[in-house]
């Protein structure tokens, strides 16, 4: 597993239910067809890779694999893929396209996209402009961008867009086929058009058989919430229409004079500036409200950290959240502790701001980030 919550958990899957579900999945969201061509861009260490391999094999399609940078030697170089191979199917996550998004959209227009019929994307919430960035600069649009959410654990997707009904930026369709997924409250009960945890209430093809060596955790960590029901661990939402939202990793949550909320509300706003292009919010300890926000911004190219720059970016928080949610601190950092698959790992933000033991890093890709966090404070 990815490894952002804690020490990478070992899944263990059999070789019947990863396939299907990825063929499955592949094929009842994306449409994916012996005529396509798919590349997936991902780290073959993360579930996707294995997603991507045994999905298209199984439905027959082509894939890309390619190794090295996307920015290399040029900031085009994605998109250069694209037009060679001719891709169909496009996947990434957002915090590629967040970094694409640094050189405008001259290095797409460089290039023929029309192989592309549909788009992908993965592994962390969207913020909606780098959604409509993506989808106007790849998608012309017109183009579909499937969100997917899911784990390792489930051997792919609970939640997925789809190419037959309308999407709104970063939403998804709903439920994917096969999972019976819902949107619960603290006592378990469905809810709707309220924030809630993601849960599975039947079994699915393709769901983990445990934790390798460590059954214990497994149950702690999926079933010991409420009976029978599989706790994912995502903050959720389904609005009037019927869309659904991922919205963080539950266990990110940050509580505020009792207001609950989760980072990726907070990073949205964040992003929404034009100087910054990546946000990270983290609740830390505070003896009146229970916890404060802290954030740390990553700035696009050509901007600089000023102290007007800061108390716009705060500002902007507490106009569009509620005065009880600005900031109490925002840093400027060149880059955030990540994965190998590119999602931020706000415990060790938390913890190199708290001065704490980070715990596991081996999951993580930049570990020159931990310092950086430590001497901006």
């Amino acid at each position: 597993t990815s490894g952002t919550t804690g020490r990478p958990k070992g899944a263990l899957h059999t070789h019947c239910g990863f396939p299907i579900k990825a063929a499955q999945d592949m094929l009842l969201g994306f449409d994916i067809r012996q005529k396509d061509v798919l590349y997936w861009v991902t780290d073959m260490g993360w579930m996707m890779g294995p997603w991507e391999v045994l999905g298209a094999t199984l439905l027959g399609a082509t894939m890309v694999l390619y190794e090295g940078a996307l920015d290399f030697p040029g900031p085009d170089r994605l998109w250069s893929l694209v037009e060679r191979h001719r891709v169909s199917v496009l996947g990434v996550s957002p915090t590629l396209i967040r970094g694409l998004m640094r050189h405008g959209s001259a290095p797409a227009e460089q290039h023929d996209l029309s192989t592309l019929r549909i788009l992908g994307s993965t592994g962390e919430p969207w913020n909606p402009d780098p959604w409509l960035w993506f989808f106007h600069t790849a998608g012309r649009g017109r183009l579909p961008i499937i969100n997917y959410s899911g784990g390792t654990e489930t051997s792919g997707g609970l939640v997925t867009g789809n190419v037959l009904t309308p999407l709104k930026p970063c939403s998804f369709s709903g439920a994917v086929p096969g999972i019976a997924a819902d949107v619960v409250d603290e006592k378990g009960t469905s809810i709707r058009g309220q924030v809630g945890e993601l849960v599975v209430r039947e079994p699915w093809i393709g769901m983990t058989r445990g934790f390798w060596k460590d059954p214990d955790r497994y149950f702690q960590t999926y079933w010991s919430r409420f009976p029978d029901v599989w706790v994912h661990g995502d903050w959720a939402a389904v609005d009037e229409d019927g869309l659904w939202y991922i919205l963080g990793r539950s266990d990110d949550t940050i509580k505020i004079a009792g207001k609950r909320l989760g980072p990726a509300e907070v990073e949205s706003v964040l992003v929404g500036h034009p100087a910054v292009s990546e946000a990270a919010a983290i609740g830390v300890p505070d003896p009146i409200k229970g916890e404060a926000l802290v954030c740390f911004c990553v700035l696009r190219p050509g901007s600089q950290g000023s102290e007007k720059l800061r108390e716009e970016l705060r500002g902007m928080v507490a106009e569009q959240m509620g005065k009880p949610l600005k900031p109490e601190i925002l840093k400027f950092l060149e880059d955030l502790p990540k994965t190998r698959n590119a999602k931020i790992m706000r415990r060790i933000i938390r913890a190199a701001y708290l001065n704490q033991d980070p715990g596991d890093l081996s999951a993580l890709e930049n570990p020159q980030s931990v310092e950086a966090v430590r001497r901006a404070l």
